[in-house]
């Protein structure tokens, strides 16, 4: 029987999206429709819901994961289908997988088996549209910033200090580096560039980031594209970009309304990269979602050390919402190679020592689940431990990860989610309806007032784990000159490997002995925050040797194949 995801996503029964509004209390006067089962939601429902009760607030991390990943936007689904079957009305809200990564070694970022938002190929590859029109919104400014220098730059913009690059929504490392403007007088200044990710763009976590349409207008206008020769900062606004860019964003603003395979009512919006960016999906999804049943459940992306840190210090000052409870998920496979005794590698089988049934490699795992409950615990947020079992762990591998969690005194739930269903995770769903019940006492880590130097050695050191930073000299000029220029309050993305709580992606566990290194600190005014450089971050991937659009095609019927 043939039963990849795209199968069972093509047997589902989905309802109309009017009933799928309908039950979370929209009307179809706020729905604009994209084709059969999506729409998009008008930003006036903030307003309109915003007299209904508040729901329980809950956000989907986990630990430090493994190259392939540890099924965190599966477990956001289950969680969501599990709160229904409990009878608890639960809304999701997640962020919308890059082709690049589709396309890439992902092949798909919809959640998986029976706990999946659809429709699945609609998802995954175009969906709206939202992706193409930051990427044009990105390269308009791109375009406005190269004829502003062949004007004559009126702002006075060195163009050996444009910071201000294009994108694509596509793996090319060709692209990372480039010249622009060759040929004659006519093609514009020549200069290098490059290309990003389109996920990785400015525009992307300022989409994320925003409140209104009124509010995206006013950052877009504050994002920084340079500098003049005597240092003093350029804007979309000094060169009249920022008025075409919200026009370009004017649909891509409202949040997209889809279902899971069980019909819970799955809002999809941005997707910031999480290790350079915050990580999370939209604000304004969550303001809406928020009045739109019993719970929402959010997804941060990476572990807690990401974005969890980022969707508490960064997201939660925008949006005004505290979370209730936190789920850390975590898998016996992961677990295993924080013991430092294994090794996966992306698109490779797994080793067979890896499989075998060994509960004290789980056990020797335990610091990184245990870090991780501790930064949730930090920010104030009741956590539960959520183990997304998969077929071949043993229940002597799952009793052990129970067994950690009770020595943190956690709720731990284990969980069958991707072959089950919502019925596979109604065991977390109770687990996370007792810990949310309890009062907020969700706190930021570090106050707005805070030097941009000591917010960054905050999270580094309550977070990570780290001793303290070494600050490069360029780094250190940087946040002086950030500071000096009225930037001060703005908040820190620390961009760092997701694949260690430490900067050094080959440490497993819960490193401790170690400093964090800033070698670079960048601005994102727009987004609104100052991001942290901390290590080798490739703001565009590249394709591996099998990428998954080499299995992607069509069938005789014109239908998609390949898609995982």
């Amino acid at each position: 029987m043939n039963t990849t995801n795209l199968s069972i996503a093509r047997s589902a029964t989905p309802k109309p999206i009017e009933d799928v509004a309908g039950a979370m209390g929209i009307g179809p006067h706020m729905l604009e429709h994209h084709g059969r089962g999506v729409a998009k939601l008008d930003l006036a429902a903030i307003e309109e819901l915003g007299d209904r009760p508040r729901a329980k607030y809950v956000v989907v991390t986990a630990i430090t994961p493994t190259p392939l990943g540890e099924g965190k936007t599966t477990t956001t689904v289950g969680l969501g289908q599990g709160l229904n079957r409990i009878g608890r009305a639960a809304t999701i809200a997640v962020r919308q997988p890059s082709m690049g990564p589709t396309l890439g070694i992902k092949g798909g970022g919809a959640g998986g088996g029976m706990s999946q938002v659809i429709p699945m190929e609609r998802l995954n590859l175009h969906l709206t549209g939202d992706l193409h029109a930051v990427t044009a919104a990105h390269n308009q400014l791109a375009a406005m910033v190269d004829n502003h220098l062949f004007r004559g730059s009126p702002s006075g913009l060195d163009p050996s200090r444009v910071t201000w690059r294009r994108v694509l929504d596509v793996n090319d490392r060709g692209l990372r580096n480039v010249v622009t403007g060759l040929g004659g007088a006519l093609d514009g200044p020549t200069r290098q560039s490059g290309f990003d990710i389109t996920a990785a763009s400015e525009v992307m976590a300022t989409l994320a980031l925003t409140t209104s349409l009124s509010d995206l207008r006013a950052r877009l206008g504050r994002i920084v594209v340079g500098q003049t020769t005597a240092g003093a900062p350029v804007t979309a606004e000094d060169v009249r970009g920022a008025g075409a860019m919200t026009v370009l964003l004017r649909e891509a603003i409202q949040p997209n309304l889809l279902q899971t395979l069980e019909n819970t009512p799955a809002l999809v919006h941005c997707g910031p990269f999480g290790n350079i960016a915050t990580g999370n999906s939209s604000v304004v999804a969550d303001l809406i979602g928020i009045h739109t049943g019993e719970f929402l459940v959010t997804e941060a992306g990476f572990a807690a050390d990401m974005g969890f840190e980022r969707f508490c210090n960064l997201k939660c000052r925008v949006s005004g919402l505290a979370p209730d409870a936190a789920v850390v998920v975590a898998t016996v496979r992961a677990l295993k190679v924080h013991s430092g005794r294994h090794r996966v590698v992306a698109g490779r089988p797994l080793p067979e020592e890896l499989l075998a049934e060994n509960p004290d490699d789980v056990r020797a795992g335990a610091a990184n689940l245990l870090a991780q409950i501790e930064i949730v615990r930090r920010h104030g947020v009741t956590p539960v431990v959520a183990v997304n079992a998969f077929p071949g762990d043993h229940r002597s591998e799952l009793d052990a990860v129970r067994e950690i969690a009770a020595t943190a005194d956690v709720r731990c739930a284990v969980c069958t989610h991707f072959t089950d269903g919502g019925a596979g995770a109604t065991e977390l769903a109770e687990a996370v309806a007792e810990a949310a019940a309890g009062p907020s006492r969700f706190c930021f880590l570090h106050p707005t007032e805070a030097s941009l130097r000591d917010k960054i050695e905050t999270i580094a050191t309550q977070v990570y784990g780290a001793d303290g930073i070494d600050v490069a000299p360029t780094a250190a000029r940087s946040l002086a000159a950030y500071e000096d220029a009225g930037y001060g309050d703005l908040g820190v993305c620390m961009a760092k490997t997701h694949l260690s709580l430490s900067s050094d992606p080959t440490l497993t566990g819960a490193p401790r002995g170690w400093r964090l290194p800033v070698r670079e600190v960048r601005l994102s005014a727009g987004a609104g925050y100052v991001y942290a450089i901390c290590g080798d971050m490739q703001t565009m991937p590249g394709l591996g040797s099998a990428p998954a659009a080499e299995s992607i095609d069509i069938d005789a019927d014109g239908r998609t194949v390949g898609l995982f």
